[in-house]
């Protein structure tokens, strides 16, 4: 086992010791907390409690760590474009219909298949089928993710995820003609109660916060960028269609058979989503890093078109 150790910050109180967690290590449930708590490998100033405990400043918060074992799970000699490598950190620009890690369904192909075979010093924090992995991106969604290589790492960049001082932002071509030039969505995410495999805006939802502004109009659709301070499951995909405009090429939040004048969209195989800028500090050097992607061409091509047709 292997044993994590950080203090509570002066800010970063929370209600429950559960939510506390789930805040910092986003990829796992307040369910899967409860269960490390309850086990005793969550303690509080060297002492057991309960999931209810409220954190408070300057508690110090050790998790025990399983050591990381052999899975099933193949190392795939899948190619990788890999932005940023070191000894802490791999950055990787994720292509259009790849899955960050396993499950049911999904199995081989993903991108935790090919960084196994491309290296074997991940985090072990989210466990044998998740190693290294501090925040996802949808399948059909293009662009950056930071992958950990330590627990020490992993640790860190959990914690800038939690303060929410991860810098994500995203390019996106939504339906319609945004009124505003910049705007805020701050809506609770949860599972939708009409179909269980989406996400909705519902009340008890997790908090979800995303900052949009637009870059280009095109009558029918607009070219925005958006920012994000929490990473909830389709966080961008379900905001935008909460206010009325989804994202092109979004089947599942989306209409069916979506429309551009003009234009054909056949070559979209998903959401016009991009995660093209990343950046955070350096869980060693202290540095403050930052990245960016270029637009996968068939969105590229998409932003012509629509510049052709003005």
């Amino acid at each position: 086992m292997t044993d994590i150790f950080y203090r509570v910050e002066e800010g970063e109180e929370e209600a429950r010791l559960d939510r506390y967690l789930a805040a910092r290590f986003s990829e796992r449930s307040r369910t899967f907390w409860q269960k490390r708590i309850a086990a005793g490998d969550v303690t509080v100033n060297d002492r057991p409690v309960k999931p209810s405990y409220e954190p408070a400043a300057g508690d110090g918060i050790r998790i025990r760590v399983p050591e990381v074992t052999p899975v099933a799970i193949a190392a795939e000699d899948i190619p990788l474009d890999i932005v940023y490598e070191d000894a802490d950190v791999i950055v990787v620009n994720k292509p259009k219909g790849m899955v960050v890690h396993p499950a049911p369904g999904h199995m081989t192909g993903t991108l935790v298949n090919a960084l196994l075979y491309h290296c074997t010093d991940l985090s072990g924090i989210n466990g044998v089928e998740r190693p290294g992995i501090v925040h996802r991106i949808d399948r059909d969604t293009t662009g950056l993710l930071v992958v950990c290589k330590n627990d020490a790492a992993h640790t860190a960049i959990a914690a800038q995820l939690a303060v929410h001082s991860l810098q994500r932002r995203y390019r996106a071509i939504v339906y319609g003609n945004l009124r505003e030039d910049e705007g805020t969505v701050n809506a609770p995410i949860g599972r939708s109660p009409a179909d269980r495999k989406k996400m909705a805006v519902v009340p008890g939802g997790r908090e979800a916060v995303t900052h949009w502004k637009v870059l280009e109009r095109f009558g029918d659709c607009t070219y925005i960028e958006c920012r994000l301070e929490t990473g909830r499951t389709h966080q961008i995909r379900v905001h935008m269609t909460k206010i009325g405009h989804p994202l092109v090429g979004d089947t599942v939040y989306g209409p069916a058979e979506g429309k551009l004048a003009g234009l054909s969209l056949k070559n979209l195989h998903g959401q016009c989503l991009h995660a093209y800028l990343l950046g955070f500090v350096h869980p060693t050097t202290g540095e403050e890093v930052v990245f960016s992607s270029p637009l996968p061409d068939e969105m590229e091509e998409l932003l012509t078109a629509l510049r052709a047709r003005k």
